[in-house]
């Protein structure tokens, strides 16, 4: 159990020295099983970094919070741990970092969100230890800066997280928000994975107009975030964060070149956004071919990009279509062997 008094001024201090928090020494089973994986046959093998779990208990507190209709999706999706390895078998998929996808653990309440998180990583923790292929990416109660950074610690030095999760904004607050930087030193410290998760933007019924947003809204609050990120610098002041964006990145391929250009008219000095984009991690879940992926290489090379499956927001059926469609069209897209390469750069980014 953390003393909440203690860690605080922990975190205070290593937020005003600069100095790490801890060494994170221990590793999560899923690490150990894909360090040996990478020595032997199952090298082969897709690694799989943006899957969802939806614990049944999660799933409640959601729907007595009034969420029955997830960003606007007709309804929440059935999971279980047999289910998830079973899809993997079927998919040639060797291990995958489970995590919770928007709207994420905040349902309006900070306590019950800190206690939402809380439950949500243990039980992640819980599957992690019995299916050494599995590992988990921890959920953190934003908006609730002070409880999601004592969640993170907890979730990275006690549980042995892959990672952390946040959603591309809490409430209207992106992630280059000030508020954020004793949350953003922590990870820094820990040279934390940061999984970005696109949700849907602040007042966005006014502009989805009754369609899902993970059709269109998501892939542009992605771009909004990164873009945040970056112009306020926040990037180059945490430079050990490993930041991973879902979906190819949304739109910001396609925006990047716009957005520098913009970058020089109003004089701010930060580094060139492409150049700042070739050192972020962006996964393939979605539809990357035949048109994203080409953008995607264009604007940030292949060295960082990972594969995701999306499930189980994804069903089976349209996750073995995004793969035939890889399987069929990634080299003519310009990532060649898209398995091996995007399993080695998941390898990279989890440092295993």
């Amino acid at each position: 159990m953390i003393d909440r008094r203690t860690l605080l001024g922990t975190l205070g201090a290593a937020t005003i020295s600069g100095v790490a928090l801890s060494t994170l020494t221990s590793a999560t089973t899923l690490t150990s099983a894909m360090a040996s994986a990478s020595t032997g046959p199952a090298a082969a093998g897709v690694i799989d970094v943006h899957s969802h779990m939806v614990p049944d208990f999660y799933l409640r507190e959601a729907l007595a919070s009034g969420i029955a209709f997830p960003d606007g999706m007709p309804k929440w999706p059935s999971w279980s741990v047999g289910g998830h390895l079973q899809m993997m078998d079927g998919s040639g998929i060797d291990s995958a970092i489970l995590s919770v996808s928007s709207p994420g653990v905040h349902f309006g309440d900070d306590g019950k969100a800190a206690d939402l998180a809380r439950r949500v990583n243990d039980f992640g923790a819980g599957v992690v230890q019995g299916q050494p292929r599995l590992g988990f990416f921890a959920s953190l109660p934003l908006p609730n800066v002070v409880d999601s950074t004592i969640e993170a610690v907890r979730a990275l030095d006690q549980l042995g997280a892959d990672g952390v999760t946040v959603m591309s904004n809490a409430g209207g607050m992106y992630l280059g928000n000030a508020v954020l930087t004793p949350l953003l030193a922590a990870l820094d410290a820990r040279s934390a994975v940061v999984f970005v998760h696109p949700t849907s933007p602040p007042n966005s019924a006014a502009v989805s107009l009754g369609r899902p947003a993970p059709m269109i809204e998501f892939l542009f609050d992605t771009a909004r975030t990164v873009v945040d990120l970056i112009l306020l610098g926040v990037i180059d002041r945490f430079p050990n964060i490993r930041w991973v964006f879902t979906h190819g990145g949304g739109v910001l391929p396609l925006l990047a070149d716009r957005v520098d250009f913009f970058r020089t008219q109003v004089g701010l000095g930060t580094p060139t956004t492409p150049d700042v984009l070739q050192g972020l991690w962006f996964d393939l879940a979605g539809t990357p071919l035949p048109r994203q992926l080409p953008a995607l290489l264009s604007a940030v090379g292949s060295d960082r990009l990972v594969y995701g499956s999306d499930y189980c927001f994804t069903p089976i059926a349209a996750v073995h279509e995004q793969l035939r469609s890889l399987d069929a069209g990634a080299a003519n897209g310009g990532l060649e062997n898209w398995r091996a390469a995007t399993s080695n750069n998941a390898r990279a980014l989890l440092r295993i």
